[in-house]
């Protein structure tokens, strides 16, 4: 056992110097070279774009015959428009304004310093995720363009995947005469490899884990590193008294229905009691075409005949498959209690017409993202027009909701003065 440790701790060791070294060589590029890397890199994804496929194909495979549930299998599944969304993500992040540099304050003291905050890079950026392989290019463009070298650990789940999307990347920054190692990947799938990666404070920053309540509770309990924590989505919608049935019920179905094996899913759907008789059935009608299975309250299963009785864990459950959790409630103030105490801090939506309803469930509901007459598929790095996004973090400290380019930064104060002394 000592024997396997030495050979973990020496291979993330040398990972750790390679990313250290291409930290210096990575800060030191301008804008333009970093977006015409991008841009390369891009090229390059839908180029190899077969040879991506075929990797995947073996990842899918596997799962499927293993038995990975259908919402993960869509995670893990590449498709050419997949592909070219991906590669559409690192040409976005190349349009963006670079934040490296950026003067946040300025101001000048009485003493005549004048300083300013400036936005820097991280540094050295870890990322744990799970069998999501587009995280791969997602990670590295944001974290490229930021200045920031990136060390992943995917899922095994995705490792031929991940392993394919690294390398095309890799070959693209060498031709750019950049050092590949901006990008490195844990090729280890060892459950001591990720746990000891967790401690690998000496080189990295900070730490991004995107997964499951499981994996995101483990880097958080053991990790050594700052943590920023991208949680899991519990999004609820509550179907207020006065809302648009015609908005309403294609807005439930695109937010359940659209992927769901997604974090921006809705997976708690709550609806005001003076309304249930006549929009419960229809909802019913409407998920029950697209197979989703409904658990629900005493109200639901009188008007839904096909539902099922939810228990107390299926208000509080991430299900990542076609069920939803359904419960009706008598007022605004109802649901808000609910979603707060049920909720996952992620996205969470009314669909009403009255204005003075919407602007307290803004107001009052505990999320990083809340909307109003709108699906909570909007939760997204891309739709918000960030080019794409690290995660969603549901955490309140340095960062909250999609993980942009701004979010890749820290700062620092450059003081400048003309021979000042303390006194």
């Amino acid at each position: 056992m000592e024997t396997q440790n030495n050979n973990i701790d020496l291979y993330l060791n040398t990972l750790g110097a390679k990313a250290q070294a291409a930290k210096a060589a990575l800060q030191s590029l301008d804008e333009e070279r970093k977006n015409q890397a991008l841009k390369r890199a891009a090229e390059a994804l839908v180029r190899e774009r077969d040879r991506l496929l075929c990797a995947n194909g073996k990842d899918y495979e596997k799962a499927r015959k293993n038995g990975m549930a259908e919402g993960l299998l869509d995670r893990l599944k590449l498709t050419p428009e997949r592909i070219e969304a991906m590669a559409e993500g690192l040409i976005q992040i190349a349009g963006l304004p670079d934040p490296v540099g950026e003067v946040t304050e300025r101001f000048e003291r009485p003493n005549g310093l004048h300083i300013e905050k400036v936005r820097v890079p991280m540094g050295v950026v870890g990322i744990i995720y799970e069998a999501r392989p587009n995280v791969t290019a997602d990670a590295f463009g944001l974290c490229f363009k930021t200045g920031n070298v990136v060390i992943l650990k995917g899922g095994r789940d995705a490792f031929y995947s991940n392993l394919a999307v690294t390398e095309v990347i890799r070959e693209a920054l060498t031709k750019e005469d950049i050092p590949a190692d901006a990008v490195l990947l844990i090729e280890n799938n060892d459950r001591a490899v990720t746990t000891a990666f967790m401690k690998l404070k000496e080189y990295v920053d900070v730490l991004i884990p995107r997964g499951g309540a499981g994996l995101i509770r483990s880097v958080v309990e053991n990790s050594t590193i700052p943590v920023i924590e991208t949680g899991t989505g519990n999004c609820h919608i509550f179907i207020d008294e006065t809302a648009d049935m015609e908005k309403a019920i294609p807005i439930v179905i695109n937010a359940k229905t659209q992927r769901i094996g997604v974090c921006n899913a809705c997976e708690s759907l709550l609806v005001h009691g003076k309304i249930a008789d006549r929009i419960l059935p229809l909802l019913g009608k409407a998920l029950s075409e697209r197979k989703v299975e409904i658990r629900g309250d005493e109200t639901v299963l009188e008007q839904i005949p096909e539902a099922h009785a939810a228990t107390e864990e299926d208000y509080g459950k991430e299900y990542l498959d076609l069920i939803l959790s359904v419960k009706t409630v008598s007022s605004v103030e109802e649901a808000i209690a609910h979603i707060n105490k049920y909720n996952t801090g992620h996205s969470d939506a009314i669909l009403t017409e009255d204005q003075s309803h919407a602007r307290k469930f803004l107001r009052e509901v505990d999320s990083a993202c809340v909307y109003v007459n709108a699906s909570t598929r909007f939760t997204d790095g891309f739709e918000f027009g960030f080019g794409a996004e690290i995660g969603i973090s549901t955490q309140k400290l340095h960062a909250r909701g999609p993980m942009g380019l701004k979010e890749l930064t820290s700062y620092k104060y450059q003081i400048t003065g003309d021979g000042q002394v303390r006194p």
